[in-house]
């Protein structure tokens, strides 16, 4: 018999594992996935953390501390004085991130690139007050593969049974504490119940299942959009959160969520909905769905993810359009994930300079051959015209992107010293870090018969992240509606919001979801093996 099960195969559920067996414990993990989808969604991710006062940051000049990450955390998610365990997570993890995710991922063998990246800097809240976002080298794809080795590697490697294919439909207790799992195998359908000494549940969020996702759209987004494309795990579906509600557990925060303004469909989907999620070239003018530039203020990405959502809401038609050349998209187009970053992910060095100094050009004709979101025009004429035959309408005016297009193109016309333009004035200020100014184009003009043709891409809110869950102490105890820890049960990554039920608030400094997954995830396999 199994002393702990864990419930999720992802990044978190790996390392309550790692822990539960440093401490000999015997362990049962069910993933609802197969075996070559283990590591979760994580796996297929860009592999970015968010760490504090790192080497990479020292070599870079950066000077940060844990106070002033805290400091930056606070602000940018609007946490509640009052939400007493989301900010008790958000401290510990700002406090141990540096020796409890950088390190020890360091000491399996994880390694990031040098420079660390500067996302989330804030608009009208303040973000980022220096680059934290650490990208592992080798992508998320080497993040779980490290882990997984781990684990097979590991010299009480027989105390682990790991089965796939394995969907828990609700908790079993007795006596007030959860004493085991029952559920359905998710090809053949037979019945199973297991029993344990205590459980963790780690099987993710609920962002996967787009119905839920609109149930808990949170009120500052205006209504649901009619198309939300699906960039969350395929079983991130909250039946496990439905399992912990019905023990007695309390779900707090479900309409923070972590979506993305620039959502484009997958070329080959694998899922229904399936979407990418494009970094947006800063270059680009950010336009409505009738082509008029959204504003007053522009919309550029790397400062405030939550409000370019918002603002996108806010339209009558809640998809936008962004306009570019190709000069741009070659020095800034990219596409969030291990998939579509095969040098980072192979870990090829020639490569990976060889497209940062020349563009990246398998990705732009890749995306425009393949993806059905992406036109591409001799002149801004023909461009609208397939615009408009891409959405099967005459929404998107001529007038308005000439309008538009030639008023932006004026402003760089006169030079740095008279950029009047909120969107030019944040291409200069990014360009200070070396990280951005490698990869953001110096003033580029859309129309610039020179760096033709031009390019739309037309994008649609993609569904993320739950930044809301499962509520939890800080030893991912589980807690009921009275704030008290259910006897056996235990929470950690995005199920349990990361950390506390929500540690991030309404917004969250990117990173903090691995780093939170392997956080919460050691600290729940710690806690449950103390108590086994």
């Amino acid at each position: 018999m199994s002393e702990v099960i864990v419930i999720g195969g992802g990044i978190a559920g790996i390392c309550a594992t790692l822990e539960l067996l440093a401490a000999g414990r015997r362990v049962l993990l069910l993933d609802r996935d197969t075996a070559d989808n283990f590591g979760g969604l994580a796996k297929e991710s860009f592999g970015g953390i968010f760490l504090v006062g790192t080497p990479e940051q020292r070599r870079a000049g950066i000077r940060d501390t844990p106070e002033l990450a805290l400091a930056d955390w606070q602000a940018f998610g609007e946490l509640d004085p009052n939400d007493r365990w989301p900010r008790a997570w958000a401290e510990a993890y700002v406090q141990r991130c540096h020796d409890e995710v950088g390190l020890w991922l360091r000491e399996r063998g994880v390694g990031f690139l040098p420079a660390p990246h500067w996302v989330e800097r804030g608009l009208y809240t303040p973000g980022n007050s220096v680059p934290r976002f650490h990208i592992v080298w080798g992508t998320g794809r080497e993040l779980a593969l490290r882990l997984i080795d781990a684990l097979e590697q590991h010299p009480r490697r027989a105390n682990l049974e790991v089965r796939f294919g394995q969907r828990v439909e609700e908790l079993v207790t007795a006596n007030g504490a959860v004493t085991g799992c029952r559920g359905v195998g998710e090809e053949d359908g037979q019945v199973f119940e297991l029993s344990a000494g205590s459980v963790i549940a780690a099987a993710g969020g609920f962002n996967g299942n787009i119905e839920r996702v609109r149930q808990h759209w949170h009120r500052d987004w205006n209504s649901p959009p009619p198309v939300i494309l699906n960039g969350s795990h395929r079983y991130a579906d909250g039946r496990l959160h439905d399992a912990v509600n019905a023990a007695g557990g309390n779900l707090t925060h479900l309409d923070a969520m972590w979506n993305y303004a620039a959502g484009v469909h997958h070329p080959r989907p694998r899922k229904p909905g399936h979407g990418l999620s494009l970094v947006p070239p800063r270059s680009a003018l950010w336009l409505n769905w009738r082509g008029e530039r959204i504003g007053p203020m522009p919309l550029v990405t790397g400062f405030d993810t939550r409000d370019l959502v918002a603002q996108v809401c806010q339209q009558e038609r809640q998809y936008s359009w962004q306009l570019m050349n190709r000069r741009i998209a070659l020095k800034e187009l990219a596409v969030s994930g291990a998939e579509f970053n095969p040098s980072i992910r192979d870990k090829k060095k020639l490569a990976f300079l060889r497209d940062l100094i020349f563009g990246n050009q398998w990705l732009y004709d890749q995306m425009t051959s393949d993806c059905e979101d992406f036109v591409v025009g001799r002149d801004l004429a023909d461009l609208v015209d397939k615009m408009n035959a891409l959405q099967g309408d005459e929404a998107v005016s001529l007038a308005a992107m000439r309008t538009a297009t030639e008023a932006y193109d004026a402003q760089i016309a006169r030079g740095q010293t008279f950029h009047n333009d909120e969107q030019l004035r944040r291409i200069a200020y990014v360009r200070h870090w070396k990280g951005d100014r490698i990869r953001t184009c110096k003033f580029q003009q859309i129309l610039d018969p020179k760096a033709g043709p031009l390019i739309a891409v037309r994008e649609f809110i993609i569904s993320r992240k739950s930044l809301g869950g499962i509520q939890t102490d800080l030893q991912s105890r589980v807690l009921d509606h009275a704030g008290q820890p259910i006897a056996g049960l235990f929470a950690a990554g995005e199920a349990a919001g990361f950390g506390g039920g929500g540690m991030h608030g309404l917004r969250a400094l990117e990173g903090s979801f691995l780093g939170g997954c392997i956080l919460s995830g050691r600290i729940a396999g710690q806690a449950a093996s103390a108590c086994v």
